[in-house]
C-alpha cells in the first residue's frame, strides 16, 4: 500500500538503541563489576584495569546476548574470565626487585601489617578456587548461580568450594 509507512525502525535506529541499551545496562555494573574484580584481584588498580578490560569485551561481544535480562550474569561471566586471565598471568610473573625497594626484600613482618590475615589465605588459592569463594561468600551467589555465571556444572563449583575451604583453613592454621 502505497502511503503507509512501516513502524518498524530502521537499521539505523536499531544501532542506536542497541548502544543506549548496552549503555543502561553496562552502567548499573560499574560499582558492583569493580568491587568483584577487587575481592577476586586484591589490588585497587587492577581492579580498575580489569573491569574497563571486562566492559570493553562485553562491547565487543554484545551480539552473543541473547537476553538483556541477563546481562548481569553474562557480563559477570566475562568479568570472572577476565580476572582468571589476569591471575594467571601473575602466577607466571615473576617480580624482581625495583628501584623503589633499593633490591632489597619487603619486611615480612610489614608485610603482615599492610594485609589482612583472609586476604593472606585466599590470595593462596588456585584462580579457580579464589574465583568461586568471592562468588559465594562476598557476591552471596548461589552454587546454581556460581555455575551459571562460570559455564561448569554446580558439581564442579560444589568440588571448588569444598576443596577451597579445606585449602583456606589450612591457610588461616599456617598464617595464625
Amino acid at each position: 500500500m502505497k502511503g503507509i509507512r512501516t513502524l518498524e525502525p530502521d537499521a539505523k535506529t536499531l544501532a542506536q538503541d542497541s548502544v543506549e541499551a548496552f549503555r543502561r545496562l553496562s552502567a548499573r555494573q560499574v560499582q558492583s563489576a569493580h568491587r568483584l574484580a577487587f575481592a577476586i584481584l586484591g589490588d585497587d588498580l587492577e581492579a580498575e584495569d580489569a573491569a574497563q578490560d571486562a566492559f570493553t569485551s562485553a562491547w565487543r561481544q554484545r551480539a552473543t546476548l541473547r537476553d538483556p535480562d541477563r546481562f548481569e550474569a553474562w557480563f559477570g561471566r566475562i568479568l570472572v574470565n577476565v580476572c582468571r586471565d589476569r591471575l594467571r598471568r601473575r602466577a607466571r610473573v615473576r617480580r624482581l626487585p625495583s628501584a623503589m625497594d633499593g633490591g632489597r626484600q619487603v619486611d615480612p613482618a610489614q608485610a603482615a601489617l599492610e594485609r589482612d590475615v583472609l586476604g593472606r589465605a585466599l590470595a593462596s588459592l588456585d584462580p579457580d578456587f579464589r574465583i568461586v569463594v568471592i562468588l559465594r561468600f562476598w557476591t552471596d551467589l548461589s552454587v546454581d548461580g556460581i555455575a551459571e555465571r562460570l559455564g561448569i556444572p554446580a558439581g564442579t563449583v560444589k568440588s571448588r568450594l569444598h576443596s577451597s575451604m579445606r585449602q583456606l583453613r589450612a591457610a588461616l592454621e599456617a598464617l595464625g
